[in-house]
């Protein structure tokens, strides 16, 4: 059974560093466990209450070289401040039709 995470406990402060510092990219958005990076190049996914552990989603459109440089220095900006990073795919957004809201497609390695 998986264990549900509660959102008030998330510290959003300490992935925005991590992002900060790391790449240089602020927080566009976040929304309950999920951290999406600027220009929606990647998102973080909480995996513990604690933020010490975070799966890496790459936007599908990442170039692979690109990709590998900041899936690097994420993972060792997380190490520093007692977190890790774990790399689990890619994604792709999509707009619904007839409406605003954006759907995501998770792609598990």
């Amino acid at each position: 059974m998986k264990q549900q995470l509660s959102p008030k406990l998330y510290e959003l402060e300490k992935v925005k560093f991590i992002i900060k510092d790391a790449t240089g990219l602020d927080i566009a958005y976040a929304y309950d466990d999920l951290v999406f990076a600027e220009h929606g190049l990647f998102l973080l996914q909480y995996l513990d209450n604690e933020s010490t552990q975070f799966a890496c989603w790459f936007n599908a459109e990442v170039y692979e070289k690109e990709e590998i440089k900041i899936f690097d220095s994420l993972v060792k900006t997380a190490l520093l401040n007692k977190s890790t990073i774990t790399y689990k795919g890619r994604f792709c957004m999509k707009e619904k039709v007839g409406s605003e809201e954006i759907e995501i497609e998770f792609v598990d390695l």
